[in-house]
């Protein structure tokens, strides 16, 4: 089927119509999803990458990449969104559509293979401790980052390619703040069953797959602690609990967006702003709210800032 599309440009309807809506949702969305999601990843980005202690750690290595690929993926979607919140009437082209589209899946594809080799980063360091470093050796971690950008890449562009075929010749608004694979699915001129089914299955179904793979990892890994002291333990749980509740916060969003057929919810805005906003949020403050030594590597780091920025 070849693109018919007559369309050059999709209107975006927005959070509200209400323009003191607006102007908070401005406000909020700047401080949260500018400074504090960006800025909180970068700043552990570089609090990694500036502390040899941490970055010798394949854990440390794999949460700077973590915190990396979410600030990327807020950058590729907060700044647009932000700005039309300024005005009344929210367009994009067409082909900034097809950008945006191919970023976020990008990136959230790349996420959920970073997500699976942290899994089995923790599997190795608590299973088999005596092997970790032997297993979790600097070669595997960088094919695992780059198994992550290259599978992050094939999965955004097979999605973009099928996107490509859809005609769009009726109408061009959006009921919605962000476009996202189903939306554009509503406005194509043509039967999009199949293309519906083909979302389910590269998007939903693999989430799907995946999020039960490592809830049934880390129940193999539970059931391991048993053997282990008291100490060992609490320190595991620790390490274990904030990579399974950034898993959960990352992949059930996504399966509920996903992994169904095309209908529309009077919630599927809350559920985007939570999953473009709040979840690369919550995933810095969760990996450092209970690391003593991701808090005092961020004190050293900001102390050095902080001399330098006096010496000036």
């Amino acid at each position: 089927m070849h693109n018919q599309s007559f369309i050059t440009e999709f209107v975006l309807l927005g959070l509200s119509q209400n323009p003191t809506v607006q102007k908070i949702a401005f406000f909020v969305c700047v401080f949260v999803g500018l400074h504090l999601t960006i800025g909180g990843n970068m700043l552990i980005v570089v609090t990694i990458v500036c502390s040899p202690a941490l970055l010798g750690s394949p854990m440390y290595f794999f949460l700077a990449f973590l915190s990396f690929l979410d600030a990327c993926f807020s950058s590729a979607m907060a700044p647009k969104m932000i700005v039309d919140l300024l005005y009344k009437r929210k367009i994009i082209s067409y082909k900034g559509c097809m950008i945006q589209l191919f970023a976020e899946q990008f990136f959230a594809g790349a996420e959920m293979i970073i997500l699976t080799a942290m899994a089995y980063d923790h599997y190795v360091a608590i299973c088999r401790p005596l092997h970790y470093f032997s297993i979790m050796n600097w070669r595997l971690c960088g094919i695992l980052v780059w198994v992550a950008w290259t599978g992050g890449f094939l999965h955004s562009i097979i999605q973009i390619l099928f996107t490509f075929q859809l005609p769009f010749c009726g109408s061009n608004i959006i009921d919605h703040f962000l476009w996202d694979l189903y939306s554009l699915l509503e406005l194509a001129c043509t039967d999009t069953h199949i293309f519906g089914l083909f979302v389910v299955s590269n998007s939903g179904l693999i989430c799907f797959i995946i999020f039960i793979m490592l809830l049934v990892s880390y129940g193999v890994i539970l059931l391991s602690l048993r053997t282990f002291n008291s100490e060992g333990r609490r320190k595991a749980l620790s390490t274990c609990g904030s990579h399974i509740v950034v898993v959960v916060l990352f992949f059930v969003p996504c399966i509920f967006t996903y992994a169904r057929p095309p209908s529309a919810f009077s919630f599927d805005n809350m559920v985007k702003i939570f999953y473009n906003m709040l979840t690369p949020l919550l995933n810095p403050l969760t990996y450092t709210f209970r690391n003593m030594e991701i808090k005092n590597a961020i004190r050293k780091v900001w102390k050095c800032l902080v001399v330098l920025s006096d010496k000036k």
